[in-house]
């Protein structure tokens, strides 16, 4: 069985045909993996991602799912786009890109109605996620009334209920508190264990470890420039201080000056 998920060869685009974002990438993914792209503000991770959810298309490259050439002639074909957006769920680094529906409940549903699921089995899928998310609060509420962690949890939950083989996540905490940031982590790991596929791109480093298998780094020339398993990658300190993901941080103890690596916290939008 063939088990290769996603293949690209020598993508690369640019926004307007001017402003490169991705240049020369060469992936291959497999069905059921954890995979991260890390890498610093502008480096092409959110354009690689929208890439593999067929939100954008590559200048110049080729781009497989399960074998089939992903681009705008195969989107055309009805058929073709409903079954790849019940295979493959985005989750946005704006959560207010996925929320424009008068209620959070509304939010969530969208999805499934527009692809055809039965509204029996929509709601089974809504009751599990309400639990599984604590999103019964927010039902009701608008989602401009929301917070950015619970607007977060509504997108994730939008993305959910279509149960996808593939979760694709763009920068799924950040801006969050601790305990939100482990649900999610906790629910990223359940789901792998169930089979899917989840490809994040984060800044935070504390998260990497527990959510990928292998982890790739883009650099400032809008490529990949390592990739790895997830141990070798982030205690490679010389690697993700080239590649801004690392800063050093100096003080002093006792009239000595001491030199120390700290990893970004903070969040950028690529």
């Amino acid at each position: 069985m063939n088990n290769l998920l996603f293949s690209l060869k020598n993508i690369s685009f640019a926004y307007l045909g001017k402003f490169p974002a991705l240049a020369d990438v060469n992936i291959d993914i497999q069905a059921g993996q954890k995979i991260t792209v890390i890498g610093a503000n502008g480096s092409g991770k959110s354009t690689f991602l929208q890439i593999l959810d067929g939100l954008l298309f590559a200048d110049t490259g080729e781009i497989k799912f399960y074998g089939k050439q992903l681009s705008e002639k195969a989107f055309n074909n009805g058929k073709f786009s409903q079954e790849f957006r019940r295979k493959v769920g985005f989750v946005f680094q704006n959560p207010d890109v996925q929320l424009f529906c008068p209620t959070v409940k509304d939010d969530i549903v969208f999805g499934p109605l527009q692809l055809g699921f039965a509204k029996n089995e929509i709601e089974k899928r809504l009751e599990k996620l309400i639990t599984v998310l604590d999103l019964s609060a927010l039902l009701n509420r608008s989602p401009y009334q929301l917070s950015i962690g619970e607007k977060r949890k509504v997108a994730i939950a939008s993305t959910l209920i279509i149960d996808p083989e593939v979760l694709i996540l763009d920068e799924p905490t950040a801006g969050l508190d601790p305990l939100t940031t482990r649900h999610i982590i906790d629910l990223l790991i359940h789901e792998n264990l169930r089979g899917k596929t989840i490809i994040t791109a984060t800044h935070d480093l504390h998260i990497v470890e527990e959510i990928s298998d292998l982890v790739y780094v883009f650099n400032n020339q809008k490529t990949i420039t390592r990739f790895g398993k997830t141990d070798v990658i982030l205690n490679d300190i010389d690697l993700l201080k080239m590649n801004n993901l690392v800063h050093i941080h100096s003080h002093k103890h006792k009239d000595k000056m001491h030199l120390h690596p700290h990893v970004h916290l903070e969040h950028h939008t690529p």
